[in-house]
């Protein structure tokens, strides 16, 4: 089940990727799972974002030089 985060005013992708995933590299993968909203760069306030489970496999979303 997807867990939800409330945005805050000046919220962004890699903000709230660090915040819950913690790391930025996992901006596409929330991003991915939020297509609904990526006319946002900056987003107000309350906007629920869909939090899916980090991926079993890291190695599908980190760069090579990370794996």
């Amino acid at each position: 089940m997807a867990k939800v985060y409330k945005t805050k005013s000046g919220d962004t992708w890699d903000i709230v990727a660090k915040e819950v995933y913690g790391d930025e590299l996992y901006t596409s993968f929330l991003m991915g799972n939020n297509q609904k909203y990526l006319d946002y760069f900056i987003f107000p306030e309350g906007l629920l974002l869909e939090i899916q489970d980090k991926p079993d496999n890291d190695d599908d979303f980190l760069p090579d030089w990370r794996r």
